[in-house]
């Protein structure tokens, strides 16, 4: 597949091990171009590289205390862009955690756990199978 048909994927986490380890299991799959980022500020810095969807730590304080958290960075990546997908990932399996991603407009939210990586490559799947038929369907009615 050409680089330029792959899918742009932006993964942030604090946690190096669970970083590396999202970036070798995306890597796995030939449909993905990946970025890492261990704070939300690198990630927000590089948003210019036009990512197609991120992955988003919540909390990304591990590195520095004084970093911006998910939902800043979360917050961040819409001003700049509101259509990129932020898919927010976090050890938190708590309803709230997850409401509040939803209402600073996260695309879907996943719980770091034995499952996370096939629920983010379903959710990715799932939003480029949508946009596909989105283009399909405005191609469509514009020849209509």
């Amino acid at each position: 597949m050409k680089d330029n048909e792959k899918i742009k994927l932006f993964l942030v986490d604090d946690d190096a091990l669970y970083l590396k380890l999202l970036e070798i299991e995306f890597l796995q799959h030939a449909d993905f171009s990946i970025e890492t980022f261990a704070t939300g500020e690198l990630c927000v810095a590089d948003l210019s590289h036009n990512p197609d969807v991120v992955i988003l730590d919540y909390y990304l304080d591990g590195v520095n205390k004084k970093a911006i958290n998910g939902i800043e960075t979360l917050d961040r990546i819409k001003e700049f862009n509101p259509d990129i997908p932020v898919v927010m990932l976090s050890s938190q399996d708590k309803i709230e955690v997850a409401i509040n991603c939803m209402h600073h407009k996260a695309s879907d939210y996943v719980v770091k756990s034995e499952t996370a990586f096939v629920r983010l490559q379903k959710i990715i799947t799932t939003l480029f199978s949508f946009r596909r038929l989105e283009k399909q369907l405005s191609w469509y009615m514009e020849r209509m």
